[in-house]
């Protein structure tokens, strides 16, 4: 027999515990899954705690499920149904090479028991190059008197004269139920008939054991999104099994019982046993929108152990001394002075303040710099450089990409022309003779300040007198690459600067260890920019080329960004190299147009960027390699075609690439006719605001945190339960009871068995940014 299952035993020995058709080599499958789902590639393989917190996606209600009778316009509900017939029905053109088509609708009519109403439809679209071998797989599983459960939201159909559900993941919301007595399970000769191996996404035939089938029907149910090659309903039985084996005394606490009593909290094992099965005496409504108890416990634990983790960071950092020795006097404030272009604003001055204050202190700072697109953050990080500088040290700035870092050492070379400081640039591009004499330079302390990419962390970049590092574009590098630059100095000052502004919520949690300071101001003379979402269509393309012609005429410079860079197979996208070679032959012969991608070689893409610079190329057709940074004040329109493809922060640092100057500027979001709700919420916003954190609130609220600062790049702890958005309640509680600990109980033995705990947590020892 196997050692007692706990949170803790590899989800690849799950198959020695006799889990009904969970073998080895399933089980090792389930463990790939759940690794990439937890982003856990790098840190050991995926665990049972994995998979509890691996959360459905919704729940339904199997033990009193509506009827056809009951349906209403707009009703989202679960129906249990049988099939009378199914069929797949060609849509659109054949394809030329093969003589299949590639979209058809899939439907099914089907019925109730008890027939109590007319039949209703259930129908979805099957797309794709094996499309046909699909709608094979699903007429051979959707057979007449199949009998399956699907939800969503019914909707009266006109023409079909019924109530009708549109599927569009039907491996999510449609599931088959126990074959009737006399059918067998057959799976493997239906596969091998169709020759489609689980193409058809639908979930594999009920067991015949009464005992599994007692897990799916009859009771509250929870439905997962589709894992790796896992259904809903294998995931159900798996999760199900798991937690009949685990004891509650392997579902160790974690929480002090006098916290859990202060903020009503329910233990552990209890909380996960019942955010998968619910219990029938909470109402299922507090489930969906992620207010159970069960909930409530485990975004609580997710945002304390994070919160905890953080302020211990924050205080390590404080009580920290660096070496730089910083002293701002009237000498400095004139040098400072002497290199300005242009009066600062209010808000500049503000920040200037706060560095100041940091940089003269015996801690290290460790700033985070805040700034929607074209606030003037670089303008606020050279002063700090050049106070840095001052005082006998060296400093670097990094940068996420080449075309930046050449930008900004570009930018400061020309402000620092006339001071004695040697202004480098040094990047990967670089050829090795060129780089080896900037090292040699750079550890003679020779180099005052540093501008680069990934280039300034190598093995063989040696600073000799690093006071500061300041950091562009922070959610770009990962934690590791940022404390690699630190560790080159004297413990130096670090400032990190971001054009995403980050919602209070966040920077609060995820960047409590630093000091933020916020540029919410735009310098004078900059005009608001004009965005409009265009229909892919005739009449608003039109639209679109006559304000590019005018725009050209008049002397100015566009932008064309597409997503993809080679036309795919897979995607009906308009792509950049193809496009390039329409506007530059077709539409605009008379005018140089450039292209540049991600797939260039770095001297390619710098001379297209450079050439674009200076005014000799007018339109500059690009994927979105140009989002960050580039500063080209003669550049007016930004055309993004498939907008709806992209994120709002995204879409929002595009638009930043024009308005840099005194013209009106404009931006053109062209869309497809295949957008989603979400799509077209996003796009709406882009034309009501240009409010970078009011954007920032909404893209947290949409997509989520990790994927807005890419935190799962950037070696931050995700949240497994917990939504910054939805439970910012939660999260101020579970930060009022770290701080707690960690000051009126500071030297309690819980207070001290937690910091171990978080200490021992290879997610916060990545926690700090800097």
């Amino acid at each position: 027999m196997p050692t007692p299952l706990t949170l803790d035993t590899p989800i690849d020995e799950l198959y020695k515990y006799r889990i009904a058709r969970l073998g080895q080599a399933r089980a090792h499958k389930l463990s790939l899954a759940l690794a990439g789902y937890h982003s856990k590639k790098n840190a050991g393989p995926a665990i049972v705690e994995d998979l509890l917190t691996y959360l459905p996606m919704r729940y339904e209600d199997r033990s009193n499920l509506a009827r056809i009778s009951d349906l209403k316009e707009g009703m989202e509900s679960s129906l249990e149904l049988y099939v009378k017939n199914a069929a797949g029905y060609q849509v659109g053109k054949k394809r030329a090479y093969d003589g299949k088509p590639k979209l058809f609708i899939f439907e099914i009519v089907a019925t109730d028991k008890y027939r109590t109403g007319q039949d209703v439809a259930v129908w979805w679209f099957v797309s794709g190059a094996h499309a046909h071998d699909i709608v094979g797989y699903y007429m051979k599983r959707l057979t007449r008197g199949t009998r399956f459960i699907t939800f969503g939201r019914w909707e009266w159909d006109d023409r079909r004269g019924t109530f009708a559900l549109r599927l569009h993941k039907p491996g999510d919301e449609l599931e088959l139920l126990p074959a009737q007595l006399g059918q067998g399970d057959g799976e493997k000769e239906r596969r091998a008939e169709t020759g489609v191996q689980g193409d058809g996404d639908l979930d594999d035939d009920y067991p015949s054991d009464p005992a599994m089938a007692a897990v799916h029907a009859g009771r509250r149910v929870p439905v997962y999104r589709k894992l790796g090659d896992f259904s809903s309903k294998q995931l159900r039985e798996i999760v199900h099994a798991t937690l009949q084996l685990i004891p509650d005394e392997e579902i160790k606490e974690t929480l002090p019982a006098e916290l859990r009593k202060r903020q009503l909290l329910i233990g552990r094992a209890d909380a996960l046993r019942k955010i998968h099965f619910p219990p029938d005496d909470v109402p299922l409504a507090d489930y969906e929108i992620a207010r159970s108890p069960a909930h409530h416990r485990l975004i609580f634990e997710d945002f304390f152990w994070v919160a905890l983790g953080i302020a211990l960071k924050r205080g390590q950092r404080i009580r920290e001394t660096k070496g730089a020795r910083i002293k701002i006097d009237a000498q400095v404030k004139e040098r400072i002075a002497s290199v300005m272009p242009f009066k600062l604003t209010n808000a500049q001055r503000n920040v200037v303040k706060q560095i100041f204050q940091d940089m003269k202190s015996d801690a290290p700072m460790n700033r985070l710099l805040q700034g929607d697109v074209g606030s003037g953050k670089t303008i606020v990080a050279l002063i700090a450089m050049i106070a840095a500088m001052e005082n006998g040290y060296q400093t670097a700035l990094m940068a996420p990409t080449e075309i930046l870092a050449e930008q900004h050492a570009r930018n400061i070379k020309r402000l620092l022309a006339r001071s004695p400081y040697r202004v480098e640039l040094l990047t990967g591009s670089l050829r090795a003779a060129e780089k080896r004499r900037l090292q040699v330079s750079l550890a003679a302390a020779e180099i005052h300040a540093a501008i680069g990419t990934h280039a300034l962390i190598q093995e063989s970049v040696s600073f000799s007198k690093l006071g500061l590092v300041v950091i562009d574009e922070q959610h770009r590098f990962g934690v590791m690459q940022r404390a690699e630059l630190r560790a080159r100095g004297f413990n130096p000052d670090v400032l990190v600067m971001t054009a995403t502004p980050i919602p209070r919520s966040l920077a609060m949690t995820v960047y409590g260890d630093l000091d933020v300071s916020v540029i919410d101001e735009m310098p004078p003379g900059r005009t608001p920019i004009e965005t409009k979402v265009y229909a892919d269509n005739s009449d608003d393309r039109r639209e679109v080329k006559q304000l590019l012609a005018r725009e050209l005429k008049a002397g100015r410079q566009i932008y064309v960004v597409y997503p993809l860079v080679e036309e795919s197979e897979k995607m009906d996208l308009k792509d950049a190299t193809q496009r390039y070679e329409y506007l530059r032959d077709k539409v605009f012969p008379k005018y140089s147009v450039g292209l540049v991608h991600g797939k260039m070689k770095p001297a390619d893409k710098e001379e297209v960027m450079g050439r674009f610079v200076a005014g000799e190329i007018q339109v500059l057709v690009s994927t979105t390699v140009i989002e960050v940074g580039v500063d080209v004040a003669n550049a007016s329109v930004m055309v993004v075609e498939h907008a709806e493809r992209f994120g709002l922060s995204q879409l929002h640092q595009l638009r930043g690439r024009v308005g840099r100057g005194a013209e009106k500027s404009y931006c053109a979001l062209l869309t497809s006719d295949k957008r989603t709700s979400v799509a077209e919420e996003r796009l709406g916003i882009m034309e009501q605001t240009s409010d970078g954190f009011l954007i920032a609130e909404k893209d947290l609220e949409i997509r989520g945190a990790g994927e807005l600062l890419g935190t799962r790049q950037a070696g931050l702890p995700e949240f497994r339960i917990g939504n910054l958005f939805r439970d910012q309640q939660i999260l101020e509680q579970a930060r009022q009871e770290a701080e707690f600990y960690l000051t009126k109980r500071e030297r309690s033995v819980e207070t001290s068995k937690m910091i171990e705990r978080v200490r021992a947590d290879t997610r916060f020892g990545l926690a700090a940014v800097g």
